[in-house]
C-alpha cells in the first residue's frame, strides 16, 4: 500500500521515526512529508534513509514532477503523526501554505490524524473546534493519550504510541474497502453480559467482555447504519471502540451509547430504541436467572449453606420475536454454546434457532479461552430454520462484518424490509 506520513512540526516527531520503521516492515511504501518546523526535530537525511524515498517539504520542489498534487493523488492512505495544533488550524481551514497541507487537500484516500501538543493546547475552544470540523469531513482524528509530556508536565496530549497508530491506520485503510451498503438502516445492537444483583456488593454475572457486539456496532456505524450500542457492564476502553474520536478511529455515522446493568435494564433499553430500528442484534449475554430476593444489605457468613432462589429472568430475544416493537424488524440472536453429552454446538444451535425464531442466529462456542474476552472468535450463522446460512472465524471485527454481510442479504431478501443501501428513511 502507499502510504503518506505526514509529520509536523512537535517534540514527538521522534516517535514518527518508529512508526516509519513499523509501516515499513510490514511491506508498504511509504513517502515522508514532514513540514518545514519538523526537520528541527528530525532531519531529513533519517527520513530518507529509512523510507527509501525522496522527502521535500515545500510546493516549489520537485515542481516539475507536481508533487502538491501527484503525493496526495497516489496515496492510498494519509497518516500525520504528529499532528500539531498548528496542523490541525491549518487542516481545518484548509490551507494549502506547504508540502503537506497541500497534500491533505488533494488526497481521496482515508486520512488518519494522531494529534500531540501540550494539555492546554488539545483543550482550547479552538483546538476542539478544529477537531470537530475535521471529524465531520470525515477525517479520522485519534484522542490523544494522556502522560508525561515536554518537561514536567502530565495530562492529555501525549502522541500514542507508534504500534497503536499504525494498528489504527491500518485498521482504517482495511475499513474504507467495506461498502456502506447499510446507509439509511437503523440498528440496535446490545453488548456485554448482564449481573443480577444478590446484595449491593454481590452480583450473578457472565464472562461476556462485550467485544463482538462492540465490534457489530462499529462495523454497522462504517458500513453506513444509524446505531444504538446497548452495553450492558461493557469495560469504558471496550464501548470507547465503537465510539468516534476514540483510540481505534472512530465511524462518520456516530454511535450512541446506552449503558445497562440487569437484564430487565437491557429488555427495557433494547425495546426503547428497537421502536424506529430496522434491525436489532442481540450479542448480550443475558443471564438466564435472578435471585428471587435481593437482600438490602451484604449478606454475612452464617456458618450455614446458604439457600438462594433463583427465578427466571425475561427471554427477550423470543420477545422480541413474538412481540417485536416495530413490525417488519430483522432480529439476530446470538448463541453461546460449549456442547455436552446430549448434543454438540451445532447441534444446540440448531435447537434454538428454531426455538427462538430469530431471523439469524450467530452460534459460537465458548469456554476454554474461546470467545470470551478474547479479540477473535469463530461463529457459525443460521436461520429461523436452523440451517446454515454462513461461518466466519478470526478478529471479531472480521467476524462482525461476516454477519452484517448475511444480514445485508436478508434484507435484500424481503420484499417488505428497509429501504435498499443509500436511501435514507423520511
Amino acid at each position: 500500500m502507499r502510504i503518506v506520513l505526514g509529520v509536523a512540526g512537535g517534540i514527538a516527531a521522534y516517535k514518527a521515526v518508529l512508526l516509519l520503521r513499523l509501516l515499513r516492515e510490514q511491506g508498504h511504501e511509504v513517502r515522508v512529508v514532514p513540514t518545514r518546523a519538523s526537520l528541527e526535530f528530525v532531519g531529513r537525511a533519517t527520513w530518507e534513509a529509512l523510507s527509501g524515498q525522496p522527502v521535500t517539504t515545500e510546493v516549489f520542489e520537485d515542481v516539475d514532477r507536481v508533487a502538491h498534487v501527484a503525493i496526495g493523488k497516489q496515496a492510498e492512505l494519509v497518516v500525520v503523526a504528529p499532528a500539531t495544533a498548528d496542523l490541525l488550524a491549518r487542516a481545518a481551514t484548509g490551507r494549502a501554505d506547504d508540502l503537506l497541507t497541500a497534500t491533505l487537500l488533494v488526497a481521496r484516500s482515508p486520512v488518519l490524524l494522531a494529534p500531540a501538543m501540550h494539555t492546554e493546547m488539545w483543550e482550547h475552544p479552538a483546538t476542539v473546534a478544529n477537531v470537530a470540523t475535521l471529524r465531520a469531513r470525515g477525517v479520522h482524528v485519534l484522542d490523544p493519550d494522556a502522560g508525561r509530556l515536554t518537561g514536567a508536565d502530565t495530562g492529555p496530549g501525549r502522541l500514542p504510541e507508534p504500534e497503536a497508530i499504525a494498528a489504527a491506520a491500518l485498521a482504517l485503510a482495511a475499513d474504507a474497502g467495506r461498502p456502506r451498503d447499510l446507509d439509511g438502516v437503523r440498528v440496535v445492537v446490545s453488548a456485554g453480559g448482564t449481573r443480577e444483583p444478590l446484595d449491593p456488593v454481590r452480583f450473578l454475572g457472565n464472562r461476556s467482555s462485550g467485544r463482538q457486539g462492540v465490534a457489530l456496532a462499529r462495523a454497522a456505524a462504517d458500513r453506513g447504519a444509524h446505531v444504538t450500542l446497548v452495553a450492558a457492564n461493557v469495560a469504558p476502553d471496550v464501548v470507547a471502540g465503537a465510539v468516534p474520536g476514540a483510540v481505534v478511529p472512530g465511524a462518520v455515522v456516530p454511535v450512541e451509547v446506552v449503558p445497562v446493568e440487569t437484564g430487565q435494564e437491557l429488555r427495557d433499553a433494547v425495546r426503547a430504541a428497537a421502536k424506529d430500528a430496522d434491525v436489532v442484534v442481540m450479542a448480550a449475554a443475558v443471564a438466564d436467572y435472578r435471585p428471587e430476593v435481593v437482600a438490602d444489605a451484604k449478606l454475612k457468613k452464617t456458618g450455614e449453606p446458604p439457600v438462594l432462589r433463583l427465578v427466571e429472568t425475561v427471554d427477550v430475544l423470543r420477545e422480541l420475536v413474538t412481540d417485536p416493537p416495530r413490525p417488519g424488524q430483522t432480529v439476530v440472536g446470538f448463541a453461546a454454546e460449549t456442547g455436552d453429552a446430549s448434543g454438540t454446538v451445532l447441534e444446540h444451535g440448531r435447537a434454538k434457532a428454531r426455538r427462538k425464531g430469530a431471523d439469524l442466529l450467530v452460534v459460537n462456542p465458548v469456554g476454554d479461552g474461546r470467545a470470551f474476552g478474547t479479540p477473535t472468535n469463530d461463529v457459525t450463522v443460521l436461520d429461523a430454520a436452523g440451517d446454515v446460512v454462513t461461518t466466519a472465524t478470526g478478529p471479531k471485527e472480521d467476524v462482525a462484518h461476516a454477519v452484517w454481510d448475511a444480514v445485508r442479504t436478508h434484507l435484500d431478501a424481503r420484499t417488505d424490509g428497509p429501504p435498499p443501501a443509500g436511501t435514507l428513511r423520511a
